[in-house]
């Protein structure tokens, strides 16, 4: 993970104010560098910029949290021969179906050299070299790439989105690229789009000299390197090969096939997840340890719901059996619940903390954990915010989560927010009974359960979809969710997580994982027109409750029945039964204030 800042500035070096500056250190506390070079402008087109020298300077800045390879890698990497210039925010899996050993961003910088200075008679030579990286690439990414060869400067996301990367344009024609809004000015920024891979070519300056234009123009041609289906590439077109294929909209018969314990695909579903979590744990680095013999690698953003419990059961599974893993469960004082419950103490039995619905289904989820995997050590870290603490960091967390700016933003933020700092309580055996201590975790890795509801209808509105229009309007919905990922909330997630010098991880977006689910027909995904009798009969026994008091038959819900099946064949019964429930509500962070706003309401 690390903290990116670049600017073009046709009137000097511009460096990132003291602010910003603080903000990528909280990103990546590792490491931080700045490089500025100049660029001289090819004769004859310096005067479309209104200079007396034909120039430009481009500012370089990375700040770098390491947990790749045996040593940090300092950022921005630097060509001395062609001047050249790298800075990476991301994890790259494989190249070219290979896996990447050591540090990605020295393996990416190479590769990415060794396609600027490819000389194959053919003036789109290094372009087309360089869609091929990226075409060969997985895991999730935003860039900066300075080529000094060809005097081009490409930058990005995945297009997923899955790490943020924001620009801006001032009214002098200083472009901005930045991980989060700068702490001079936040709004003139927004994300960089996730339909491809972005290029400035230096050697093309757009003359306005010839009319007049409203607004901040910048002086430089852009170029957009599309994302396009693999089913739309042809050798002709210079487009990124979109890694998740178009959806399987095969409709079911009269009949729709029942998805079953024994049905092979829920294997090979397990599988192709397992792997999802298997390379997202490989080589994660020690932690610098905050209680001798405690540091967990590998953290849990736990609300004890099916997918994040998921994730930490398939972890057990591939983490050595001495390794603690923490699971962080986020706790909030809502004063408008408290209000409401003021009058009737029955409502509020446990405490504001521990009558939290995550709270409760966290407990749960814990124990159940526990109980399947009694040898692993899991520690469970109620993280309680009271609400004057929510109050003394929500502009910092306003600020982080912009250009996202509605009162649903900022809800799931702050939840995010405090959840990934993972500063809470743990609960210890003593010689004097049960103790609740302070406990910050180590692990600088977090496993996030987001997406699965997106591919396994999870939504409330999955189920409308179904009730209203059948499979054709289930599946209509889930390929409107899986389309828009990269335009949806991940880079917001991204700026919020990072700024306590974590890294957010996501099995559920894998790209091979959702190749492969997105080609699986829709009754294997989901038990949407099946009778629930079915899973009734096999899983349910209406004598046992959940934890949040409802009977494990007859509630089962359809979304995400494949999931729920794994957990049942992984004897977590209780947690494959569990409603979804979003964040914001589960842990209490929406509508603090007033229950009258909405989430879509613009904060002032």
């Amino acid at each position: 993970m690390c903290g990116i800042f670049f600017s073009l500035s046709a009137s000097g070096p511009l460096h990132p104010d003291d602010k910003t500056v603080a903000l990528l250190k909280n990103r990546g506390p590792d490491s931080f560098h700045i490089h500025t070079i100049r660029i001289e402008i090819p004769e004859g087109k310096g005067s479309a910029l209104g200079l007396k020298s034909p120039a430009v300077h481009l500012t370089f800045a990375a700040t770098v949290l390491a947990l790749r390879g045996d040593h940090v890698q300092p950022q921005p990497l630097i060509d001395a021969e062609s001047r050249s210039v790298l800075c990476w925010n991301g994890e790259a899996w494989s190249i070219a179906g290979k896996p990447v050993c050591g540090n990605d961003t020295a393996v990416i910088f190479n590769c990415l050299l060794e396609t600027a200075k490819e000389k194959d008679g053919l003036l789109d030579g290094p372009l087309r070299k360089l869609i091929t990286v990226f075409n060969s690439l997985t895991g999730p990414f935003s860039f900066v790439f300075y080529d000094g060869f060809n005097m081009k400067v490409y930058f990005g996301r995945d297009c997923l989105g899955r790490r943020s990367l924001l620009q801006s344009l001032d009214p002098a024609g200083n472009i901005k690229i930045c991980s989060i809004c700068d702490g001079s000015s936040s709004i003139s920024f927004n994300e960089v789009e996730t339909d491809g891979i972005h290029m400035i070519d230096l050697t093309r300056v757009i003359d306005y000299s010839q009319g007049s234009f409203d607004g901040p123009v910048a002086p430089f041609h852009l170029h957009r390197i599309p994302w396009m289906p693999d089913d739309t590439l042809t050798d002709n077109n210079y487009s990124l090969r979109k890694p998740i294929p178009m959806m399987n909209k095969a409709m079911p018969g009269e009949v729709v096939p029942l998805l079953k314990l024994e049905s092979p695909c829920l294997e090979i579903l397990k599988q192709k997840l397992h792997q999802a979590v298997q390379v997202r744990l490989q080589n994660v680095p020690e932690p610098p340890p905050v209680i001798p013999g405690r540091a967990a690698r590998i953290a849990v953003l736990f609300s004890g719901g099916l997918d994040c419990t998921l994730l930490a059961r398939l972890a057990h599974d591939i983490l050595p059996i001495s390794e603690a893993v923490d699971l962080l469960n986020v706790a909030f004082e809502n004063p408008r619940v408290a209000a409401a419950s003021a009058n009737d103490k029955t409502k509020l039995i446990n405490g504001v903390f521990e009558d939290c619905p995550d709270r409760i289904t966290g407990r749960a989820g814990h124990a159940e954990l526990q109980r399947v995997c009694p040898k692993r050590l899991w520690i469970f870290v109620a993280i309680d915010v009271p609400y004057t603490e929510t109050l003394t960091h929500r502009n910092n967390i306003k600020h982080l989560m912009r250009p996202h700016n509605t009162e649903m933003d900022l809800s799931i933020a702050c939840a995010l927010y405090f959840a990934s700092r993972g500063k809470g309580i743990v609960s210890e055996e003593t010689k004097d009974g049960i103790q609740t201590v302070p406990f910050t975790t180590a692990a600088r890795v977090l496993l996030s359960g987001l997406g699965a509801d997106e591919m396994f209808a999870g939504y409330t509105r999955h189920a409308v979809a179904f009730a209203r229009h059948g499979f054709s309007g289930l599946i209509h919905e889930i390929d409107l969710d899986v389309s828009r990922l990269g335009t949806r909330n991940l880079g917001r997630d991204d700026r919020v997580i990072s700024h306590w010098g974590r890294e957010a991880r996501y099995p559920y977006l894998d790209e091979e994982f959702l190749a492969w689910v997105t080609q699986a027909p829709i009754w294997e995904r989901c038990g949407f027109g099946m009778p629930i009798s079915h899973f009734v009969a096999r899983h349910g026994d209406n004598n046992e409750t959940s934890s949040n008091g409802t009977s494990q038959g007859a509630d089962i819900e359809p979304g995400k029945m494949a999931l729920r099946l794994i957990a049942f064949a992984l004897e977590m019964n209780n947690v494959a039964i569990e409603k979804k429930r979003a964040i914001q509500f589960g842990s209490r962070t929406a509508k603090m204030e007033s229950g009258r706003s909405k989430g879509t309401q613009l904060l002032s």
